[in-house]
């Protein structure tokens, strides 16, 4: 089941530590105070980006413009069934029917 990632967190019940730098605490703090947010709100929401973008560059195809067209094409012209499509549809009705 996919989680809500567009809705803000309503209950804030669980917690997550981490071990940094000096120095990455020293820039983290800089950029939440440059974006007037606090040290864990930055985190937080700097985390959830990139999990959002890791999770969409994962989940979306992305074509190139011949193959998009070759896609399109085929998906409107389907091919006919070879011999192994047109068995393997033979055994699901089969195995639907018993």
């Amino acid at each position: 089941m996919p989680i809500n990632t567009s809705s803000p967190i309503k209950a804030r019940s669980s917690r997550l530590e981490a071990r940094i730098s000096h120095e990455q605490k020293a820039l983290f703090q800089q950029a939440a105070m440059l974006s007037a947010r606090s040290l864990s709100e930055f985190v937080v929401a700097s985390a959830q980006d990139a999990a959002n973008r890791i999770i969409e560059a994962h989940e979306t195809i992305r074509l190139e413009r011949e193959d998009q067209i070759r896609f399109v094409q085929t998906l409107l012209n389907p091919p006919e069934p070879n011999a192994r499509l047109r068995q393997a549809a033979l055994q699901y009705r089969t195995l639907l029917s018993a």
